[in-house]
């Protein structure tokens, strides 16, 4: 069984977006949606731009890698757009 991972993709502006990979392939940085991102930069800070992505979470159990990524996002806020780009589960204060 392969080992699937759960990650934490962290902006230039300190936001964050967790992702799951399911073949845990080391050049994936997730399914972010794009706009969201551009919206919070500039035409000048788009022009180089260094993102962090940090694996918070490991498993060969497709099951548990599906709950967790759930768990990860509501733990960390990533759904909260002052804090994230998730915007699945809704975020509710």
């Amino acid at each position: 069984m392969s080992t699937k991972v759960i990650y934490k993709i962290t902006y230039p502006n300190g936001k964050i977006y967790i992702g799951k990979d399911l073949t845990n392939t080391f050049t994936y940085f997730g399914s972010v949606n794009a706009d969201l991102v551009a919206a919070d930069f500039s035409p000048e800070q788009r022009k180089s731009i260094t993102i962090t992505k940090d694996i918070i979470f490991e498993s060969t159990d497709t099951k548990e890698i599906n709950k967790r990524e759930v768990e990860l996002i509501k733990k960390y806020q990533s759904n909260n757009p002052e804090i994230g780009y998730n915007r699945w589960p809704k975020f509710s204060s």
